[in-house]
C-alpha cells in the first residue's frame, strides 16, 4: 500500500486548465482515469488527508504509485479523451457498467447489396440499421413475421442466398410471398434496396404516410373492382397495424427520445434507459455497476452517457436525452451529444406531463432491476469470496490470490503441441489477458518439458517488462530510473498471486523449476490432477485433498477447465488448417501464407488440382517456379483419389469432407 504523499506533484508544477489524469499502480497499469475543468483544484482534492477522503477513493490513492496528466483546450476535449482512455485501460476503479442481459436488436444491413433483415447482437457495425435494442428474440421475430408480407425482403443467410442463386429457385420464405426472392432475380437491386428503406422507415416511426398510402391505394383498387389487389392491400394494412399496437404510443408529437432512470444505494447502481422513437417505445436496455469510486446520481448519468453514446452516431443519438438529475458539465455534454449526432440534442430533466410520468415507469424499472441483481450478486459475492479464502488456506498462502493464472498443454499424439494460459481475478474470468502458446522443439508427449518452456516464457516475459520500465534490472536486480511508457497495457506485465497447471507433480516440479530459474519466489504453484482432482505443491509428497463441495475446489475446477478448453480449441484449429491443407504440406518451399491463399482462392484441394499453371499463377505470391512446383506435386501426389494427409494420415478430399467435430468437442473463443 503506497503513501500518496510519496508520488505528490510539486506545488505549481499541475497546470491550472481542463484536462485528463491517469492514475497508476506498481506495475504501471493504469487503475483510475479522470477529467477535470482545473487539474491542480482536482488533483488536490485527492492528496489531502487519507482520513477525509472517501473510502473507496482513499482506496483508489493508496494502491496508486503515480499520477500524470494530459492539457486539453476545451472540456469537450477532456469528455472525449477521458472516454478513449477508459475503453483503452479499462481502470479497475472506474465505473463500469454491466448488461444485466444481452440485448437483441432489429438490423437492416443496408451496407450489401441485397440488405437482409436480421437479429444481431454485440457491437454495432458501420453501414447497418440498428432498431431496438429489444426484451426478447422472439419479439423481434414476431414483428418481422407481421411486416415481410407488406415488406418482403431478404432474411436469408449469405449461404442460402447463394444456393438458390446457384440452383435458380427461391427458398420457401420466397414461395410463399413472404421475401422478393431477388437470389433469382425477381427484382432488381434497386427495387430490392427501396423494400429495405421502405421497412427502416416504417420501423423509424414514419408509419402514418406509408398507411395512409397503402389506403388510398387499396380504395382505387376497389373503384376499379380489383378485389383480389384491394383485399391484399387490406390484409397488409391489418399487419402493419398489429405490428404497431406491439409499441404502444407514450408519447405524442412523434417523439423521438431517450429517458435515462438510476436506482441506487452505497454499494451499487442501476440504470434503466427506455429508447422512444415515433412516440413508441422501441426498445429497452439496463446496467448494473459497483460503485467502485465516490459518484453520485448526476456522475452516474454521466458515465452513463459515455457509455450509451460513446460509440453512437447519427440517428442513434436521439434529439432529447431526459434524465433525473443533470452532470455538472452538463453543456460540455449537451455539446459533446450534439456532435455525435451532426445536430443539436437537448439534455434536461423532465418537470412535468407524460414524459415525467414515463420517467417514473423507467425508473421503477431500474428500482426492480436493482433488487434482482443484488438478489443474484449476493450469493455471487459471498461464494467468490469463500472460494478464495479457501484456496489461500489449503494453500498456505499469505492472502486471497486475486489473481490466479492457469496453463494447459494440449496436443495430438505429439503433433501440433500448443499451450494455453487463462486468468482469473477476483474469481471471474479476465478473458481479455488469455494468451496461447506454440510449443516447438520436443519429440513425442512431453508435457513436463512442454510446460516447464511455457511457464518459462510467461514469466520471463514479465520480467522484460519490468526491464523496460526500470522495475528490476537484469544484472543486479535493483531498479532505475523509469523510462517514458506510452501507458498501453502490456500483454505479460502483471504477475499473478497463484499459478495452476494442469497436471500432478511432475507438472508442478517443471513449472516451480522454471519460476526458481527465473529468480521468481513470491509467485504460489499448485497442480490440480484429474483423476481424483488433488491439489498437488512442489515438493510434497502427498497432495492437499479439498472436501467435494469446497468452493475453493469448484473454483480451481473452473480455472482448469477453461484453460482446457481454451488449448484443445487452438490445438483443433491448428489440426483443421493442416489437415485442409493436405498435399500441400509436401510442396517444397510452400509456407504457411500461401498455403492460405492458394486454398482461400480456389476453394479446396480437388478444385486447385484441377488448375492450370496459368491460372495457380494468379494467386498472389504466387510465382510461375512455384506453380509449377505446386501443380507437379499434385499430380504426382493422388491424382484421380482423395487427399491423403501425411502427418495423421486421415483421408480427405477437399473442405467439405475434412471430418466435423461434435458438439461436445466445439469450443468458442473468448
Amino acid at each position: 500500500m503506497a503513501d500518496p504523499s510519496s508520488y505528490r506533484p510539486e506545488p505549481g508544477q499541475v497546470p491550472d486548465s481542463p484536462g485528463v489524469y491517469k492514475f497508476r499502480d506498481e506495475h504501471r497499469r493504469v487503475i483510475y482515469v479522470g477529467k477535470a475543468k482545473s487539474l491542480r483544484q482536482r488533483l488536490a482534492n485527492y492528496f489531502q488527508d487519507i482520513a477525509g477522503l472517501h473510502p473507496r477513493t482513499a482506496t483508489m490513492v493508496t494502491t496508486a504509485a503515480s499520477v500524470e496528466w494530459t492539457v486539453v483546450s476545451t472540456e469537450v476535449e477532456a469528455l472525449q479523451l477521458e472516454y478513449s482512455w477508459i475503453k483503452e485501460f479499462d481502470p479497475r476503479f472506474n465505473v463500469k457498467y454491466r448488461d444485466d442481459k444481452s440485448y437483441p436488436s432489429l438490423a437492416v444491413t443496408m451496407n450489401e447489396e441485397y440488405p437482409r433483415v436480421q437479429v444481431m447482437r454485440g457491437p454495432k457495425k458501420k453501414g447497418v440499421r440498428y432498431f431496438g435494442p429489444y426484451g426478447h428474440a422472439w419479439a423481434i421475430r414476431e414483428t418481422v413475421d407481421l411486416m415481410l408480407r407488406v415488406f418482403p425482403v431478404r432474411t436469408c443467410s449469405a449461404g442460402v442466398f447463394k444456393r438458390s442463386a446457384q440452383i435458380g429457385r427461391p427458398c420457401l420464405l420466397g414461395y410463399i410471398g413472404k421475401c422478393s426472392a431477388p437470389c433469382v432475380g425477381r427484382v432488381t437491386p434497386e427495387e430490392h434496396r427501396e423494400l429495405a428503406e421502405d421497412f427502416c422507415d416504417f420501423m423509424a416511426g414514419r408509419t402514418g404516410t406509408y398507411l395512409s398510402r397503402l389506403e388510398k391505394q387499396m380504395h382505387e383498387a376497389a373503384e376499379e373492382m380489383e378485389y383480389e389487389r384491394a383485399a391484399r392491400l387490406r390484409d397488409d394494412i391489418g399487419a402493419l397495424r398489429r405490428a404497431m399496437e406491439k409499441n404502444a404510443v407514450v408519447l405524442a408529437d412523434a417523439t423521438d427520445a431517450d429517458l435515462i432512470a438510476v436506482a441506487e444505494d452505497e454499494l451499487e447502481a442501476a440504470v434503466q434507459i427506455f429508447h422512444v422513437r415515433g412516440g413508441r417505445v422501441r426498445g429497452q436496455r439496463g446496467w448494473v455497476t459497483d460503485k467502485v469510486e465516490a459518484v453520485d446520481t448526476a456522475g452516474l448519468v454521466e458515465h452513463a452517457l459515455q457509455q450509451l453514446y460513446g460509440e453512437e452516431k447519427g440517428e442513434a443519438v436521439p434529439k432529447e436525452v431526459l434524465v433525473p438529475a443533470l452532470p455538472e458539465d452538463a453543456p460540455a455534454l449537451s455539446q459533446w451529444l450534439a456532435g455525435r449526432r451532426g445536430s443539436g440534442v437537448s439534455l434536461r430533466i423532465p418537470q412535468r406531463g407524460d414524459k415525467k410520468a414515463l420517467m417514473e415507469t423507467v425508473h421503477r424499472n431500474a428500482l426492480q432491476s436493482l433488487a434482482l441483481h443484488k438478489t443474484k450478486r449476493a450469493s455471487d459475492l459471498t461464494t467468490r469470496s469463500r472460494a478464495l479464502e479457501e484456496i489461500a488456506e489449503a494453500l498456505e498462502l499469505d492472502g486471497a490470490p486475486l489473481r490466479i493464472e492457469c496453463f494447459d498443454i494440449s496436443h495430438l499424439q505429439g503433433d501440433d503441441v500448443v499451450a494455453s494460459m487463462v486468468v482469473f481475478e477476483d474469481g471471474l474470468a479476465r478473458k481479455s489477458e488469455y494468451r496461447r502458446f506454440q510449443v516447438k522443439g520436443f519429440e513425442g508427449q512431453d508435457d513436463v518439458r512442454s510446460m516447464h518452456e511455457v511457464v518459462s516464457r510467461r514469466f520471463r516475459r514479465y520480467l522484460q517488462e519490468k526491464l523496460k520500465t526500470g522495475e528490476w534490472d537484469a544484472e543486479d536486480g535493483e531498479g532505475g530510473e523509469v523510462p517514458e511508457d506510452d501507458g498501453r497495457p502490456k500483454r505479460f506485465a502483471y504477475p499473478p498471486q497463484l499459478v495452476v497447471v494442469d497436471g500432478g507433480q511432475p507438472q508442478v516440479a517443471a513449472a516451480k523449476r522454471a519460476l526458481e530459474e527465473l529468480g521468481i519466489d513470491d509467485v504460489a504453484v499448485c497442480g490440480l490432477a484429474k483423476r481424483l482432482e488433488e491439489v498437488w505443491l512442489p515438493g510434497e509428497d502427498d497432495p492437499v485433498v479439498l472436501p467435494r463441495t469446497s468452493e475453493g475446489l469448484y473454483l480451481l475446477q473452473r480455472v482448469r477447465d477453461e484453460a482446457h478448453r481454451f488449448a484443445i480449441q487452438y490445438q483443433r484449429n491448428k489440426r483443421g488448417k493442416r489437415l485442409k491443407a493436405g498435399p500441400l504440406d509436401e510442396v517444397p518451399g510452400l509456407g504457411e501464407s500461401r498455403k492460405v491463399a492458394l486454398l482461400k482462392h480456389f476453394g479446396s484441394v480437388k478444385k486447385l488440382r484441377q488448375a492450370t499453371i496459368d491460372q495457380i499463377c494468379e494467386v498472389p505470391g504466387i510465382g510461375r517456379k512455384t506453380a509449377e512446383t505446386v501443380a507437379a506435386a499434385l499430380a504426382g501426389a493422388v491424382p484421380a483419389g482423395p487427399a491423403v494427409n501425411t502427418a495423421t494420415g486421415e483421408i480427405i478430399e477437399d473442405e467439405a469432407s475434412a471430418p466435423a467435430e461434435t458438439s461436445s468437442e466445439r469450443g468458442t473463443a473468448p
